[in-house]
Order: structure tokens, then sequence, then C-alpha cells
């Protein structure tokens, strides 16, 4: 299958590092076992104000690549449920993930709030993506510029949303909402949600930390994909306008643009060269003309002067 990845990670306007990770992992990725078409697609955000958040947002990453070299499971014999044997390996995963990191607090972090990180992974195959979600990173799912699915943030506001306590716009704006639940490394044992998701030719996936979601509101981030471009020219302008918003957080984007038509493909990315080099280029070609120009007018003036 056809993937148009692009991927931006950035540190943002207030924060002195970046905690984000992210990780692509295509049919080329050594030792692969779980998959012949498609990719694996992370991200991976450490927990702000705690001990080493980069380190636990590269170890997850780092831990759920190695889920490649697992065999695919069989596929489940219940006929509602066939893919519930491969939602189950990615549970282990993420539970495996946040043992390594949990031992490493016990190892290491004797002072302090321990390290901890959220994780966000899709699967991507014909027909199919898998879901796996811990954290407040987020999915969406987009086709024909409207977001039709998109994973639940597991954050406290959005615990309070759910269950009445508060409106959206008032969770938007409170200065609890970047408390998180759920997250990887930071208890013995964690709960993840696994989602599944039908996809089809010229569908776009959006996985981004929330440092994204919480500076650009939903309808700027369609506008960004009806804009077009390739899935790099996307995810700039996605992470460009969560600067231009504030940019309080770190910014992580992956999109991914599935099965893209090839003569789209190749007016995107004529379109992306163009903006990229055609400033150059036309100035080049404008030198060039004129010296063209200049060499035939003296070639004609000598030629009238020999005469």
């Amino acid at each position: 299958m056809r993937l148009d990845i692009g991927t931006r990670s950035d540190i943002g306007r207030r924060k002195k590092t970046n905690e984000d990770n992210y990780g692509v992992y295509g049919e080329d990725t050594p030792g692969l076992k779980l998959f012949q078409e498609g990719a694996l697609l992370c991200v991976a955000d450490g927990l702000g104000g705690h001990i080493g958040g980069e380190i636990a947002s590269k170890l997850a990453i780092s831990v759920f690549k190695d889920m490649l070299k697992e065999p695919r499971p069989p596929q489940s014999e219940a006929p509602d449920k066939p893919d519930k044997n491969l939602h189950e390996l990615l549970r282990d995963w993420v539970g495996l993930a946040n043992d390594n990191i949990y031992q490493t607090n016990l190892d290491l972090v004797k002072n302090g709030r321990p390290m901890g990180t959220t994780l966000l992974a899709a699967l991507v195959e014909p027909e199919k993506v898998h879901v796996v979600n811990v954290g407040d990173s987020r999915c969406y799912h987009i086709r024909d510029g409207e977001i039709i699915a998109r994973t639940q943030d597991h954050s406290w506001v959005d615990e309070q949303v759910k269950l009445g306590m508060m409106s959206k716009e008032a969770a938007e704006i409170d200065r609890r909402r970047n408390l998180v639940t759920r997250s990887l490394g930071t208890h013995p044992e964690v709960d993840c949600d696994t989602y599944l998701w039908h996809i089809t030719s010229e569908d776009v996936l959006l996985l981004c930390t929330d440092g994204l979601v919480k500076m650009v509101e939903d309808a700027h981030i369609r506008a960004e994909l009806d804009a077009g471009g390739t899935a790099a020219d996307i995810a700039q302008r996605l992470v460009d306008r969560a600067n231009e918003n504030g940019g309080r957080d770190n910014i992580t984007v992956v999109v991914a643009h599935i099965d893209p038509k090839p003569a789209k493909m190749a007016v995107r990315r004529t379109g992306a060269w163009l903006r990229k080099h055609g400033k150059p280029t036309l100035v080049a070609l404008s030198f060039l003309l004129f010296g063209v120009a200049c060499f035939a007018a003296g070639y004609f003036a000598r030629s009238l002067m020999l005469r």
C-alpha cells in the first residue's frame, strides 16, 4: 500500500527541552514480522514537571518498535472481533513499555516525581488501522475534510466532561487540563484504549501530542488539511500554526495520507517543490534568459558592424 507520511517535532515557544518523541516504521524495518504492508506510527509525550520526561518518551517508542519483531497472532475465532488477538498484543506491549519505565523509576529515581509519558500508536494496514492509546496525545481519522473519528483523551478535565461535571468550553480553559489520568511508568499497571478504524484511499491519519490540540482547534486542523500539499507540508503548517498561537508546549505531528492517487501525489510534490525552490529557480532562470538576450543582442550588433 502507498503511504505519504510527514513528521515534525518542535520544542515550541515556552519549553526549554523537547520531551516528545515519535517513530515511523515501515515495511523496510529490520526483523519485521508483525505485518507485510503498512507502517507503525507512534508518538509519545514525556510528562512535564516530572524527572526525565524525554527519557520516558524515548523508552516507550523504543520498546514499542520491538513489537514489530513479534509474529502476527492468528485471527480471533469471534466473528465480530477478528482482530481481538492483535489488539491484545498491542495491550501487552503497552504493559511491557509501562513495566520498563516503571522499573527504571524504581532503579534510578529516588527523589522527585517519577518519569512518565503518554503513548499513542497506530498500526496502519490495507483497509484498517489499529490504534492504542494511553494519555492525552490524540489520533484523528479524516475523510473528505471531515474528522470522522478520534481517540479519547485520558485527562482530568476530559473525565469531568464525560461525567457532566464540566462543559467542553470550561474544560478548554481550565488550568488543570494538563493533568493526565493515565500514563506509562508512573504506576505498576496501566490501562489503555484500543480502536479499529476502517480506512480507504485518500483518508488521512493525524497523530499528535497535546501541544497541537491545545493550541489549534479542530476546525483549524481541518483547514490545514484542506489546504492540501504533501503530508510533510501539512505537518509543518500544523506546527507553525501551534507556534503562532502561543506554542506553550512541545509539538509533535505525524500525518499519514492513505493510498494517495499517483496523479494527485505528483501534483502535491510538484507544488511542494515549487514552493520551496520556485523563487530561486525563477531568479536563476531570469538571469539565464537575461544572459541569452545580452549574447543575442551583442551577436546581432556585431553582425551589423561587419556589414
